[in-house]
């Protein structure tokens, strides 16, 4: 996944590189600058010592040594005076300068922490904001998988009135909350007569009654609506709707949009957009399909269209298609927002 928020300890994630939110000697300190100069070891600060310090918004290498990555990337960010100091310009160079040394040491994956936003006080919304924009904006010219990684749900915080909004129309769609009289008439329905009208009840030859000297029929519910009782199968494949993956494509090109560009915003890897591109019957993840339609900014009908050719559909019985009915109807297309708010409530982000 090229951008995800993950709950972790830094000094454990197997990358390629961590970074540092270091202080201006390099030379540790506390939070998460002191727990990775313990985890890497003394020679860390050994090398360190050879830096000469580091100023705010720059970024210097050294090796990983006794961490599960090859590199750290030790960047000094900026600390919170209000706000009118520069510090979201500093606070971007701190990502920007991070990423450009990752990729010119050949790193295919990059772990951050939330950088100034613990001792040197930088609002939580305001620095993931900052961090997001700069990490996209990388990834839409490269292909990288980069982690923000926070110890606990609560130290992502989502500006403005999205996520209580989002929590309060969850309240009040959320199925397992409320009492669908619908649901409960269709229960007391028989299984086999009276069905549904919606229900097309299709007479198959079941045996013959000899004694009797004629055919007994059996009921079958078959959800195909009006078609002909004596539609074959062969029939019924030769009418195959058109697939995921072509629907995705015809998509692409109605929008006018490169590949690249469809699947970068829809926050997936390139190698997983190519299997979907070069297999017709590739059936994506859920999560993955909702991405594209994100992406896509298609509307609630489109959307439901396109998750119907991977087999799936909106419901009300998952928080998580709540909250992106929610996005759509609102006409919030920003997938990492979104990913924020299914972060905040446990749900699987969109993309893969």
């Amino acid at each position: 996944m090229p951008l995800e928020i993950v709950r972790n300890d830094i000094t454990l994630m197997e990358v390629d590189a961590i970074v540092n939110a270091a202080n201006s000697s390099l030379l540790g300190g506390g939070g998460v600058d002191g727990a990775i100069h313990r985890a890497a070891g003394p020679k860390l600060l050994e090398e360190c010592r050879g830096l000469n310090g580091c100023e705010t918004g720059q970024a210097k290498l050294t090796r990983g040594y006794n961490l599960h990555c090859r590199y750290v990337i030790h960047t000094v960010g900026p600390v919170w005076r209000g706000g009118g100091f520069g510090e979201r310009r500093l606070l971007a160079a701190c990502y920007r300068n991070s990423l450009a040394l990752a990729r010119e040491h050949g790193c295919e994956s990059v772990a951050f922490p939330l950088i100034s936003s613990g001792v040197y006080g930088y609002p939580r919304a305001e620095a993931m904001q900052v961090a997001v924009e700069e990490i996209t904006r990388f990834l839409m010219e490269n292909d990288m998988t980069v982690y923000i990684v926070v110890f606990t749900k609560d130290a992502v915080e989502i500006g403005g009135k999205l996520f209580g909004e989002i929590v309060a129309y969850i309240d009040d769609v959320y199925i397992d909350k409320h009492y669908d009289p619908r649901r409960e008439k269709r229960r007391e329905l028989p299984i086999r007569g009276n069905a549904p009208a919606s229900v097309e009840l299709f007479r198959r030859p079941h045996r013959v009654d000899d004694a009797r000297n004629e055919t007994v029929f059996r009921d079958e519910d078959l959800p195909f609506g009006s078609a002909e009782p004596d539609l074959r199968l062969k029939d019924m494949l030769e009418r195959v709707d058109e697939g995921f993956s072509e629907a995705l494509l015809r998509r692409i090109d109605s929008m006018g949009m490169t590949d690249a560009e469809c699947y970068k915003r829809a926050n997936v890897d390139r190698r997983l957009f190519n299997k979907i591109k070069n297999n017709p019957g590739y059936r994506p993840s859920k999560q993955t399909a909702l991405a594209f339609a994100i992406a896509l900014r298609l509307d609630l009908a489109e959307t439901q269209d396109l998750l119907r050719r991977a087999g799936y559909a909106l419901t009300h019985s998952s928080k998580a298609d709540i909250v992106v009915e929610y996005c759509i109807m609102t006409g919030n297309y920003n997938l990492m927002e979104i990913n924020q708010v299914l972060f905040k409530l446990d749900l699987q982000p969109l993309g893969y």
